[in-house]
C-alpha cells in the first residue's frame, strides 16, 4: 500500500509539473560553461526599504552604488581609517546618474512581511507608473501581463504566502492608499480588490533580487590584478581581515539590495540542478544569465528560484518553499531522482515485509 500512494503522489506531481510549466527559455545556439547567454535590464525595480536603515547610498532608478568601496567598508566596518590598496581599479563616478531627478518617496508600514516583501509595496506603484507614464498604455499593460500573475493554483490547492488570510485587512489598506497616490483610465483594472491581489501575485512571483556593493566589485577587480604570491598572499589576508570587521560590526554583510521584473530572465523555469545563473557584474540593475554548464541548442535554459542555502535543504523544503512563493510543486530531475530513490527505499522496505510475514 505505501508503494502505491508513493507511485500515485509522484504520478500526480508530475502531472502538475506539465500543467505548471511556465513559457520556458530555450537556446537557440551552444553555450559552453561561463559563456553569456543574455544581458537585460528590468522594466521596473526597487530598492529595499532597509537600505535607508543601513545607511546604503545607491541610485534609486538603477541601484548603481553612490559612495567608493573605501567609504562603503569603512561604514559597515566602523573604521574611518581603513585604507584600500589599488583603488583606482574599480571606476567610482559618484556624480548622480543623469536618470536620476529629485526624487521622493513615501513609505507606508502595513505590518507586512519583513524584506524582501517590503519591497513590493514601491513596485506596485512603479508597474502602475510605467504604465501611466508609457506613451501606449495599452502596449504596457500587456508587457506588465506577460508575467506570471496568478494569485491561486487550483489544481494544487496552493495561495500565494503575500494573499494570506492574515494579511486581508493590511492589503485593502494598501490598495486603497495605492489609489490615492496614483490613477487613471489605463491601471483601473488594476486596483480592483481582485486586480490589486493578482498585481502583489505578479510581483511576489516574477520579482528578482538585485544585489549591489561597491566592496564586492572592489575585490572582484583587484584579484584580477597581476601581482607576486607574496603580495598575492598579503591581499587574501587583508581582505579576509575586512569582511571579519565588517561581521562584528554589521554582522552578517549586507549589499544593497533590490528586486526587479525581467522580461527575458522571468521567462526561465526553475531547476534544483540549474544550467544557467543570474549575476549583477555592472554593479546597478543589469542582468547577466551566465551557462554553468555546456547547454545545447534547442535545451531549455534552467535558473534556481531558491538561494544556495535554500538548495542545501530537504526536498521537502525546497518543495515547500517553490509552492509558497511560485505556485508549482517542483519535480525537477534532481527532485524526481530523490523521488525515486525514496520510491525505491519504500520497495525494498515493504519487500524485507514481506519476508518478515
Amino acid at each position: 500500500m505505501r508503494c502505491s500512494l508513493l507511485r500515485s503522489s509522484l504520478a500526480e506531481s508530475q502531472r502538475w509539473m506539465q500543467q505548471l510549466r511556465g513559457k520556458g527559455l530555450f537556446a537557440t545556439k551552444p553555450y559552453n560553461e561561463g559563456e553569456i547567454i543574455l544581458e537585460e535590464v528590468p522594466l521596473v525595480s526597487c530598492q529595499f526599504a532597509w537600505n535607508a536603515a543601513y545607511r546604503y547610498l545607491a541610485c534609486e532608478y538603477c541601484m548603481r552604488p553612490l559612495e567608493t568601496p573605501e567609504q562603503n567598508v569603512r561604514r559597515l566596518a566602523g573604521k574611518p581609517d581603513i585604507v584600500l590598496p589599488h583603488p583606482d581599479c574599480v571606476n567610482s563616478n559618484l556624480e548622480q546618474p543623469s536618470h536620476v531627478k529629485n526624487v521622493m518617496y513615501c513609505f507606508v508600514l502595513l505590518q507586512m512581511h519583513y524584506p524582501p516583501e517590503t519591497t513590493s509595496i514601491m513596485l506596485l506603484v512603479r508597474i502602475l507608473a510605467f504604465i501611466q507614464q508609457s506613451s501606449d498604455p495599452n502596449s504596457a499593460v500587456a508587457r506588465i501581463k506577460q508575467f506570471c500573475h496568478r494569485t491561486v493554483n487550483e489544481d494544487a490547492e496552493l495561495v500565494h504566502k503575500l494573499l494570506g488570510e492574515q494579511f486581508t485587512n493590511q492589503l485593502n489598506t494598501l490598495r486603497e492608499l495605492t489609489a490615492n497616490v496614483i490613477n487613471g483610465e489605463h491601471i483601473q483594472e488594476f486596483l480592483t480588490p481582485e486586480g490589486f491581489c493578482t498585481l502583489m501575485a505578479l510581483v511576489g512571483t516574477n520579482g528578482q533580487g538585485v544585489g549591489t556593493s561597491p566592496l564586492a566589485m572592489w575585490v572582484n577587480a583587484v584579484l584580477s590584478i597581476a601581482m607576486s604570491d607574496d603580495e598575492r598572499t598579503q591581499l587574501d589576508l587583508f581582505i579576509d581581515k575586512l569582511y571579519q570587521y565588517v561581521e562584528e560590526e554589521s554582522g552578517t554583510f549586507l549589499n544593497t539590495e533590490g528586486s526587479g521584473l525581467y522580461e527575458l530572465q522571468s521567462a526561465c523555469n526553475h531547476s534544483c540542478a540549474p544550467n544557467a545563473e543570474v549575476s549583477f557584474p555592472y554593479g546597478n540593475h543589469r542582468l547577466q544569465l551566465k551557462a554553468v554548464k555546456q547547454i545545447m541548442p534547442g535545451e531549455e535554459i534552467y535558473i534556481s528560484y531558491l538561494d544556495e542555502c535554500s538548495l542545501q535543504r530537504s526536498r521537502h523544503s525546497r518543495q515547500k518553499e517553490l509552492a509558497q512563493n511560485y505556485l508549482f510543486v517542483c519535480w525537477c530531475a534532481l527532485l524526481s531522482q530523490a523521488a525515486h530513490r525514496l520510491l525505491t527505499s519504500a520497495e525494498a522496505s515493504d519487500e524485507e515485509i514481506d519476508q518478515d510475514d
